[in-house]
């Protein structure tokens, strides 16, 4: 519930969900077992943020934000300094955030490869 109640906040950044963005989280609430109810009661009543204990759950969570941040378009430079610090915050290294960022731009819909961000993260990690 906190993962996707954190999701669910970054969506909110211009204060409104726009449908595709709904339709997205609808999909990861699914994939996490959570029902259709609880969902929507997440919207208007987000959760404490629980902190992942594992660096790859951290990893995972950091890409659907990156799939969310690129569902619209172009991310404006806002929204890209709110996932650097989801980024930061979840405990992922500065380094690798910053590099998954710039690199984002040389892939189709700036969609990084999950392969790719994992090696990211690994060689940091290491």
């Amino acid at each position: 519930m906190s993962l996707l109640s954190e999701m669910i906040a970054f969506a909110k950044h211009d204060n409104h969900i726009k449908s595709v963005e709904y339709n997205f989280l609808l999909a990861v609430s699914r994939q996490l077992e959570i029902s259709r109810e609880d969902f929507d009661y997440l919207i208007e009543h987000p959760v404490n943020y629980i902190h992942l204990k594992t660096h790859s759950e951290r990893i995972v969570q950091f890409h659907r934000l990156i799939l969310l941040m690129n569902i619209n378009g172009t991310p404006s430079a806002k929204v890209k300094v709110k996932l650097y610090n989801y980024g930061l915050r979840m405990g992922l290294n500065f380094e690798s955030i910053n590099k998954v960022l710039f690199l984002m731009e040389n892939f189709p819909n700036r969609l990084v490869p999950t392969g790719v961000l994992i090696d990211i993260f690994k060689l940091q990690y290491n």
